[in-house]
Order: C-alpha cells, then structure tokens, then sequence
C-alpha cells in the first residue's frame, strides 16, 4: 500500500527536537520558527510536558466519555484561569476542523438559524461546515457546497452591517479568525470586531472566535480578539493547546445550556490528550509565555519592518507574516535548505512566523543575521 500523495513534501526526515531546534537523520540542526503549522507552543521535548504524559501514560491512556476524567475538569479550570474566562464551559475534541464544525453546529441549535458569515482569504478547516466556510474553492468538494455561508471582505464593516441589514435574522453565526493564518497574516483590526460583537447582540447571532491558530498566547495575548476588548461568544482552539498532541476545544459563554447527546466525540478529551494540555498550560502560565510571546514577537516585526526590500510585516506576538516582493520568492527556501531555518509560506510570497512561544532573543537574532544577508 502507498501513502494517498496529497502532500508537498520536503526532503526532509526529522527525528528529534529540543526547544526551538531540530535535528534531521543526517544529524544536521535546523532552527524550528513555524513549529509545524503553530503547532508547537511551548517548545519541542519540553521536560514538564513529557513528564506529564509519560507519568499519565503509565497509569491509563485512555477511555471513552462514559466514565467520569477529572483531567477534563482540571483543564477547564486552568483554561478559564489563563484564558481570564472562567465561567465559559469547555468542550473538548481532536482538531480545528471539528472545533468549528462543533462551534457552527452549537450556534445553530442556540437560534434555529442557518446562515454563516465568514471573510474572504478565511481558512476554518477541512471537514463539511468548517470547509464551506474557507475561502478556498479547491479544497470544497461539491458535496460540501452550501448556500448558506456569506462570504465578505475581511474588516469592511459597511459590507457587515449590509449583510446584517439584509439577512440579521437568519444569520445563526458570524466565524472569524483573529488573525488570519493561511490567509497571509491578515489582523481583523478592532474597531471591525468591536462592530461585529455589537451586531451579533443586536440580531442574537453568535460570535466564533477562531483562535485555532492566533490563540493559546500566540498573539501577546491569551486570544488575539481579546485586543478589541471584546467577548465572543465560543471561542475555538487547537494547534498549540497540546504542543504536538492532537488536542482541541471550544469555550463556550455561559448562555449556551448543554444537555445529554448535543455534541459528542470518541477521542476528545481523553486522558493523554488532557495530560498533554495540562502541560502546556502549566508551562504558558509558570514561564510566563504569553508576555514572551508579546516581547520577542515586537522585537521580531520592529526589526523587519527596517528591510527596504520588505513590503509589508503584519500580524501580532509570535505571528508574523512577510511579505516579500516577487524577485525575493526563493527565500523561504534559501532559510529552510541553505541555512537551515524552517518558515511558513502563505502565497503568493508571504513568509510566516510560527515560532515555539519560548523562542529566545538569541534564536531570533540567528533568523535576523540570516534573514539579512538573503534580503540585503
């Protein structure tokens, strides 16, 4: 049996990683600032983080939502702590994708609506609702086509409002990433968020929060939508809540009422998955990470922003976009096969930043000294 080819591949193996470093199987180091699409939060082989599954593992991996796991409540806990929203409720489950499905699908049953906002270059996943909600033709098959989702252009807010005036009541939820991430690190700037919180209150729509990639402190703060100074209504998160274990979840407001068999899944929450978790958010809190994440990801854009050959720097802490003017294509993979340093790629010509949130001075500087001599 052969692999189903649907990956662009690097010829490349890695087989160990320590902090924001990585070693392939010719033993050659690589400097890790995309963390495998966000993924790594607190720092490849972090000691607490594989302490804690480790021990977890020896004792039970897992068993189904049947039973009672106080690792869930645990987490519930530290999250509301962390996250500053303690009265929310979790919902747990296994990636982005069904994090938005389940967050759409709980919309729905609040307010018997069908409609769904999302924006122009929005990426929200690859499963049924969550796909037909991402700007990407390509990837929607036509068994996921609906005519339900309004796509708009990203922070116009008279295209908003226009579309509330016209279908308010039959919009059931508004989905948004804080920042957009595949969409080439474009900000949601805040007065577009504070007009899309005050629409939602006014027509009872729901507000998705998609913080699957620009949440869990990525941004400086714990949810990028939090510089708006506003609440949604469910926040989403993934990719960084287990720093390399499939973990995921959705916040849930107060006003949501669950009960038996709303939502539901096999592996979410399980007993490894809430170890690993529980780790990172011990690691986020105890070491500060979210103000690193600010610190470093400022001192980062503040200095690419001084290369003249740069169009533009965007995003917010630890995730940055860059782009690049077209005769600069190739740096990204100048970094990544001359000297050694993994970056991200939104096309056309758009280098993302998605370091572990521990990333040093020292670490940034190495990109920096690099990054000049390739753009100079």
């Amino acid at each position: 049996m052969n692999l189903f080819d649907v990956y662009p591949l690097n010829p490349i193996e890695i087989v160990k990683g320590q902090g924001s470093l990585v070693w392939d199987s010719k033993g050659q180091e690589y400097l890790d600032l995309y963390g495998g699409h966000a993924v790594i939060s607190i720092g490849h082989t972090h000691p607490h983080y594989v302490e804690r599954i480790t021990t977890q593992l020896s004792r039970i991996g897992f068993y189904s939502n049947s039973i009672e796991i106080p690792l869930q409540t645990q987490l519930a806990e530290l999250l509301g702590e962390v996250s500053q929203k303690p009265d929310y409720q979790l919902f747990l489950c296994n990636s982005g994708a069904e994090a938005n499905e389940n967050a759409l699908k709980l919309a729905s049953f609040y307010n018997g609506r069908k409609k769904i906002i999302a924006f122009r270059k929005a990426f929200h996943g690859r499963t049924s609702l969550a796909v037909a909600c991402t700007d990407n033709p390509k990837i929607v098959a036509p068994v996921n086509e609906t005519d339900n989702v309004i796509f708009l252009e990203h922070n116009d807010e008279e295209a908003l409002k226009q579309a509330f005036a016209s279908f308010g009541n039959d919009i059931s939820a508004v989905i948004i990433e804080g920042i957009q991430g595949v969409g080439g690190i474009r900000v949601a700037s805040e007065s577009f968020l504070r007009t899309l919180r005050a629409l939602c209150d006014e027509y009872n729509s729901v507000y998705i929060a998609d913080a699957v990639q620009c949440g869990y402190g990525r941004s400086g703060m714990f949810y990028s939508h939090d510089f708006s100074g506003i609440q949604a209504d469910i926040y989403t998160m993934a990719k960084g809540m287990g720093n390399g274990f499939p973990i995921a979840g959705i916040s849930i407001a107060p006003k949501f009422k669950p009960w038996h068999g709303m939502l539901g899944t096999t592996f979410g929450g399980n007993h490894l998955a809430c170890a690993a978790a529980l780790a990172v958010l011990e690691v986020i809190k105890n070491d500060q990470l979210i103000e690193n994440a600010a610190s470093i990801g400022n001192y980062l854009s503040a200095e690419l922003k001084k290369f003249d050959k740069v169009i533009d720097v965007r995003g917010r802490g630890l995730m940055i976009g860059i782009e690049m003017p077209e005769e600069l294509a190739s740096v990204r993979k100048d970094l990544l096969f001359k000297h050694h340093i993994f970056t991200g790629e939104s096309k056309p010509h758009v280098i993302r930043l998605l370091p572990a949130l521990n990333l040093s001075k020292a670490h940034a500087d190495r990109f920096l000294e690099v990054f000049h001599k390739l753009v100079k």
